[in-house]
């Protein structure tokens, strides 16, 4: 099979979602208006709520969401076969994940830009807010603990990429000062900065070879030092760093993105994995763990969060949110569908490929799982005339770029959401800023530096794909009570929520099964996990019962009042 045309059936059909799909969603279900009050104008304050130009936001938006998962994921599930994981890409990504961003954004920007975490305390009971933000902090936790040690991992393994990636930070710094303190105009500014990472690519191998102790410093100390990054990220004002560096990012992924589509259309790949392969040796069964290692690449409780955390806080306009929300989760789709065929057409033979997916153990790896991205990404661009070594560089960049944001992204959320909660309960101290990100960041290097033996990143792969889509469920259902109490049509966000929750509830139990089993090397994971399970069966069996009893009534007159 040419992966140049499966690429272009994908292309296609997102295309037509976007066109037809989304058009619908956004006038016949969420009745988007113009003139509509937004969060951004109305609570204005220039550290989280702050109206942003619709090209700034969709790429703070695109960048924070498309973390690494989307290409680990998919690395990971061509185990199973091509043919499974475009499937699910594809199809998931149009009917569920691109439907779950966009409702999230919107019903945040509705409730004067609250997490979607609050808003179940309006649209169910104040006790399931509480659940849900608890459901909440575990997942970030784990997120934070993931893509930090991705990045690390990415940093031992592609030296090359870290001269880039710093010099990104200081350039989206200046570049926000420019703008937002200067009153600089963002073409110019934006347009010398993307020449100067792109300059920082080429010149990454040359800084590692001349300074090659940068590329023996352990992985774990590369996790201390980009969690306590992390910290001085969660508490700037966005303008300075978490803007800036997104927009950048954005074109920096955009053109990845063109030269891998470009070049898979240059090279005509064959994809050599097979179309299915039922029984890996070592392998979990292709249902329903595929479902849940395709996480972002298909559909993401933390694109939720994102939504409703930070891109609802800098929404201008109402009708924007369809773009940012529906059209940034088919940019990922595109992302996760080119890691599919990076993973299956990036091998010159179906040996290789064989050798390299002979068993689960054979591609468990993370160091393997991010190679196969890396190298079959590398051989697409390529073809381009792009020297190979130059290439591999982009790629690991593009990785450690989209983990970034997505760090950045989800430490700004986990300091939102533990100030929510502590608010809740009257831990005022735990509502300054810099008290709440120290908290969360240092839960986030205990996961990170103990489970495992010590490899955190490796054992937390599991457990983050199955919270991550319960949390995509019991947003879809926060969603489906909104949309019935404002007499709207909720079958296109409860079919969804009932197919992803039956198999990630199947998935985390399996789970469980496997932390219990190890429970003294995994103890931590394991009683996570459980405490997640229940959290979550709770939120559903609560909400499912008031979506079932208020069904075929007639809903209150000023409940379909936007706010």
């Amino acid at each position: 099979m040419n992966a140049a045309v499966l690429a272009g059936i994908v292309f296609v059909a997102f295309s037509l979602a976007y066109v037809l799909y989304s058009k619908f969603l956004a006038r016949r279900i969420f009745a988007l208006a113009e003139d509509e009050p937004v969060p951004a104008q109305q609570f204005e304050d220039g550290i989280d709520f702050l109206p942003t130009r619709k090209s700034v936001l969709w790429g703070h938006h695109f960048a924070s969401i498309a973390g690494a998962a989307p290409i680990v994921g998919p690395a990971i599930a061509v185990i199973w076969g091509w043919l499974p994981a475009l499937i699910w890409v594809c199809l998931g990504t149009i009917f569920m994940g691109a439907t779950h961003d966009f409702a999230a954004l919107v019903i945040s920007a509705r409730h004067r830009g609250q997490s979607i975490g609050e808003i179940a305390g309006h649209v169910i009971n104040p006790r399931v807010r509480t659940l849900f933000l608890l459901v909440i902090t575990l997942l970030i936790w784990v997120v934070l603990a993931v893509f930090a040690y991705i990045i690390a991992t990415l940093f031992v393994s592609n030296p090359s990429s870290i001269f880039p990636i710093n010099v990104q930070i200081l350039v989206a710094m200046t570049l926000g000062w420019l703008i937002y303190r200067r009153g600089i105009p963002l073409l110019g500014p934006s347009l010398v900065g993307y020449a100067i990472l792109l300059a920082a690519i080429f010149y990454g191998e040359t800084f590692a070879q001349n300074y090659p102790a940068i590329g023996e410093v352990p992985v774990l100390t590369w996790v201390w030092i980009l969690l306590g990054y992390s910290f001085v990220a969660s508490v700037l004002p966005v303008w300075l760093l978490l803007q800036p560096r997104d927009y950048l990012n954005s074109h920096q992924l955009v053109t990845a993105l063109a030269l891998l589509l470009a070049g898979l259309f240059v090279l005509q790949p064959a994809v050599v994995a097979p179309a299915v392969n039922p029984s890996p040796e070592g392998a979990p069964p292709l249902f329903p763990f595929l479902f849940v290692t395709i996480a972002c690449g298909a559909i993401s409780g933390f694109h939720g969060l994102v939504s409703s955390g930070t891109t609802s806080k800098q929404l201008a306009r109402m009708p924007d949110a369809r773009p940012i929300g529906y059209g940034g989760m088919l940019a990922e789709g595109m992302l996760g569908m080119l890691a599919v065929l990076a993973a299956t057409a990036g091998f010159a033979t179906s040996e290789e490929w064989w050798h390299h997916y002979s068993s689960w153990g054979a591609a468990n790896g993370l160091a393997a799982k991010l190679d196969a991205f890396v190298s079959g990404g590398a051989m697409f661009v390529g073809s381009l005339g792009i020297p190979v070594s130059t290439a591999k560089t982009l790629m690991a960049v593009i990785v450690i770029a989209f983990a970034a944001t997505s760090l950045d992204t989800g430490a700004r959320i986990q300091r939102l959401v533990i100030a929510e909660l502590a608010g809740t309960y009257g831990l005022k101290s735990l509502t300054n800023r810099f008290a709440a990100s120290a908290v969360g960041i240092g839960a986030a290097l205990l996961l990170a530096v103990t489970q495992g033996g010590g490899t955190g990143g490796l054992a937390l792969w599991p457990l983050f794909g199955t919270t991550n889509q319960l949390v995509a469920s019991v947003t879809l259902l926060v969603v489906s009570l909104w949309l019935q109490s404002r007499g709207r049509p909720v079958i296109y966000t409860v079919i969804p929520m009932l197919a992803v929750s039956s198999v990630t509830v199947w998935a985390m139990t399996g789970n469980l099964i496997d932390y219990f089993g190890n429970f003294s090397e995994l103890w931590l994971l394991a009683v996570a996990g459980l405490l997640i399970l229940v959290l979550v069966f709770w939120i559903m069996l609560e909400g499912l019962g008031m979506l079932v009893a208020r069904r075929g009534q007639t809903p209150a007159a000023e409940a379909n009042a936007p706010f």
